[in-house]
């Protein structure tokens, strides 16, 4: 005759098997027997859909666009709207007589610029998408602040050159100058 510890052994082992079929079928994934006969070392390769065609992908476009596109000389003024790509030199009238703006550095989400003025110098650079520097040039001094900007141009300040650089993610700056 069974003794009660062996029964017990003998359904804890069909249990067991019971479990274990159960996790084996639910393991399937949904496969029916074609995708089985498709699976890694059958033999068989399972075929995918041809992949789907389109057309090249399109040039990029500017990383801004500017109200006086990329023309430099329209800054001559102390106020304008265009986009950077390469180190320039642009000279504009600010609050004390001429002023050069040297942009030194423009790359991905990346600029770096210089500004001389009579005695006066400042410079900005900043790095990461939407960055950018604010500078107000004035006859009596400067200040410059980096970090998040937006894309729409400085506020004029009264007797002073606002001068507003912002990365952009192609290696195209925006530049806004504004004077009073």
């Amino acid at each position: 005759m069974e003794t009660r510890s062996a029964r017990v052994a003998r359904r804890a082992g069909a249990v067991l098997s019971v479990l274990a079929a159960v996790s084996l079928v639910g393991c399937g994934g949904g496969q029916d027997e074609a995708d089985r006969s498709d699976s890694p070392g059958s033999g068989k390769a399972k075929s995918s859909p041809a992949p789907a065609t389109s057309s090249p992908p399109a040039e990029p476009s500017p990383s801004v666009t500017a109200a006086d596109g990329d023309d430099l000389a329209a800054c001559k003024d102390g106020n304008c709207e265009v986009t950077v790509a390469d180190p320039a030199e642009i000279r504009f009238d600010g609050p004390d007589g001429q002023a050069t703006l040297s942009v030194t550095k423009v790359e991905r989400n990346r600029v770096e610029y210089r500004i001389k003025s009579g005695n006066g110098k400042a410079s900005g650079g900043a790095g990461g998408p939407g960055q950018g520097c604010i500078t107000a040039l004035r006859a009596t001094g400067s200040g410059t602040t980096c970090g998040p900007t937006a894309t729409d141009a400085p506020s004029a300040q009264p007797k002073a050159v606002v001068i507003q650089m912002t990365t952009g993610p192609t290696g195209t700056a925006l530049l806004h100058l504004v004077s009073d």
